[in-house]
């Protein structure tokens, strides 16, 4: 079964290629989370255990700056919504380490969501379900 994706608008100056995806599992989350929490965004970081994998905050609650990179920006507003003159967009961001980016800026990044306990600090925690990087090497110079 082929799952389909979300992919990000382009966000790192010179390229007009997307660097990360969100599969449909992703999305439908990411809606429910938001439901819950308001505007959200991921950091992915290069630690170890938890902190490999990508953590989902309120956005905002996760401080980024010069040591991180924007690697993409989603609207996970369903088509029907977005529709609607008075809807709201949902912009959801994802960043990465500037060193984790270092090692992985020859992969496409695919945000999907498995059974699982993740980290109690990602909000997906208490669903009993975590997002997960799928990775595919890609052919491009970074």
């Amino acid at each position: 079964m082929t799952k389909t994706r979300l992919d990000s608008a382009v966000t790192l100056p010179g390229e007009d290629f997307s660097r990360v995806a969100l599969t449909s599992d992703a999305v439908e989350l990411l809606r429910k989370l938001w439901a819950r929490h308001g505007a959200l965004m991921f950091h992915q970081s290069g630690g170890c255990c938890d902190g490999s994998a990508p953590m989902c905050y309120p956005a905002g609650e996760f401080q980024t700056g010069a040591a991180d990179v924007l690697l993409g920006r989603f609207d996970i507003a369903s088509k029907a919504e977005s529709e609607g003159a008075d809807t709201e967009h949902q912009p959801v961001d994802f960043w990465m380490s500037r060193e984790q980016f270092g090692y992985w800026s020859h992969t496409h990044l695919t945000v999907d969501v498995v059974q699982g306990r993740g980290s109690g600090f990602s909000l997906e925690s208490p669903d009993g379900v975590r997002f997960l990087i799928r990775s595919t090497l890609m052919n491009w110079s970074a």
